[in-house]
């Protein structure tokens, strides 16, 4: 159990870090922003209590908030995500299958599974994030293309985090 804890408390300070120092000063054609931090949320176990879950969530939001100087934005999107994310698992994966494996992993889960949780939840995450960001509507397209391209940026290093981090 302590074990447990030190781990996900190393993967949430190391996920803030890879986010603060590096990836925020990545920007690609000034639109593609990987948002590499929400694999802590992606990474926590199955049968976390979903109080704890909203909590770590906003925790992980509120800290990048803090090192970027943004304002609740992280903390919100991450909150959402975090409070999406049992329906989610519920939606894609049946009870037995989460019952029987203790977290989402590739190795776990596979890799088809964990690209399409993966997925599914960077993109409710970066929707909400960069349609709060821009606050209107009016420039929709360049919005959505901004959530697109970012969010396949963020998908393809999480899953491949999983081959460095998890290798056997």
């Amino acid at each position: 159990m302590v074990i447990n804890l030190l781990k996900y408390a190393l993967v949430f300070v190391v996920s803030v870090l890879l986010q603060v120092l590096i990836f925020n000063n990545v920007l690609i054609a000034r639109m593609i922003s990987p948002f590499f931090y929400i694999l802590f949320i992606v990474l926590l176990p199955f049968d976390t209590p979903r109080a704890l879950l909203l909590f770590l969530s906003f925790s992980l939001g509120l800290t990048v908030d803090i090192f970027t100087n943004t304002p609740g934005v992280h903390a919100s999107a991450c909150l959402l995500t975090g409070f999406i994310r049992p329906g989610v698992l519920s939606l894609i994966s049946s009870r037995e299958t989460l019952e029987s494996v203790a977290a989402p992993r590739v190795e776990n889960m596979g890799v088809q599974w964990f690209a399409g949780y993966v997925t599914f939840l960077v993109l409710i995450h970066h929707s909400f994030l960069f349609f709060i960001e821009a606050f209107t509507f009016q420039s929709f397209p360049l919005t959505l293309l901004r959530i697109i391209l970012s969010s396949a940026l963020s998908v393809i290093l999480i899953v491949l985090s999983q081959f460095i981090i998890f290798r056997k």
